[in-house]
């Protein structure tokens, strides 16, 4: 047990300026996001809510995402199906009349979790390429699954007949407290993701990410340690998905698609790895930048693929190693 004592010296050992730096970069976003309500009131303040509040509910799927890739070296390619399942969660029951979001929220667990469980159990007895491409695989399944549920809208979607209640009280249909309500969501997540981690847990999951046949050797069991942590990612990419419904009061397919899940993927490397801030700063500037290039052409994805190919290039670290650099 003599390398796992070295890992949790080492964890609490990092130089007072490195801490101090992994402290104020996420502060620093969180409270930029938190000042967005008030910058809006001098801009078109409905579409600048939506924007920021799609763009979070994202950089939440995205942190969920690089729980897998950044801590665990799992790259999936199939994470957007459990948006898809918190988004159609919401969108049968309401269609029900079932509005409430504690049980909407809970009964898409309840799938997310099984699928999870049952998805990861395969997927994870595999490596490399083969991971993708079963994780990918898994992810089209649920796909054409929601296409083919004609009473919900098959492929064309389906409309919301009302956001979420909570406690019977219609306090999502604000955007400002929309807004906030997915602003302490992402928080609390981000806290309790940066506590796993922190913990001997994460320390066992990353010790995974470097030499899993040594975890193994010292008495540590990979597969059990990377199956809890894809449950945990699929469970808070689902939470995504459940305000992603709420946000744009439609369900679609689309939610679920690969292209989807490649975004994620986007956002996390853009961010930089293993830094949950990151996948969160790279989720702000991928969607804002996609917004702005696709108000300038039609052909903005011209603009946009060689953009993030440079950055991986020369910003190896993603987003966040450039910020730390210039300090």
């Amino acid at each position: 047990m003599n390398d796992i004592a070295e890992i949790d010296a080492t964890a609490t050992t990092a130089p007072p300026r490195r801490r101090r730096r992994g402290i104020v970069l996420p502060a620093l976003l969180f409270a930029a996001l938190a000042l967005v309500p008030l910058a809006a009131q001098f801009g078109a303040t409905g579409f600048i809510l939506a924007l920021l509040t799609r763009t979070m509910i994202l950089a939440l799927a995205a942190m969920s995402l690089d729980l897998l890739i950044g801590c665990g070296a799992m790259i999936s390619f199939g994470h957007a199906a459990f948006l898809g399942i918190g988004a159609y969660a919401v969108g049968i029951l309401s269609s029900h009349g079932i509005d409430d979001a504690f049980v909407q929220l809970g009964a898409a667990f309840a799938v997310a979790g099984l699928f999870a469980l049952a998805t990861g159990a395969i997927s994870l007895r595999t490596r490399g390429v083969y991971f993708i491409m079963i994780t990918l695989a898994f992810g089209q399944m649920l796909y054409f699954l929601a296409t083919s549920l004609a009473a919900y809208g098959g492929d064309d979607g389906m409309s919301l007949p009302s956001r979420s209640r909570i406690f019977s009280a219609p306090l999502l249909k604000n955007d400002l407290t929309l807004y906030y309500v997915v602003f302490g969501v992402l928080l609390a997540l981000y806290l309790m993701c940066r506590a796993i981690v922190a913990s001997r847990f994460g320390r066992v999951l990353r010790g995974i990410k470097e030499n899993p046949v040594r975890m193994e050797a010292i008495g540590f069991a990979p597969y059990r340690y990377q199956l809890t942590a894809y449950v945990i990612a699929g469970l808070i990419a689902t939470f995504a998905g459940c305000l992603l419904a709420n946000q744009s009061e439609f369900i679609s397919p689309a939610y679920a698609t690969w292209q989807r899940s490649g975004d994620l993927i986007f956002m996390v490397v853009l961010g930089g790895l293993g830094s949950l801030h990151g996948a969160i700063l790279g989720a702000v500037v991928f969607t804002l930048l996609e917004e702005y290039l696709s108000g300038l052409t039609e052909y903005w994805g011209l603009i946009f693929g060689p953009v993030l190919v440079l950055v991986v290039l020369f910003a190896r670290g993603g987003l966040v190693s450039l910020l730390r650099s210039e300090r």
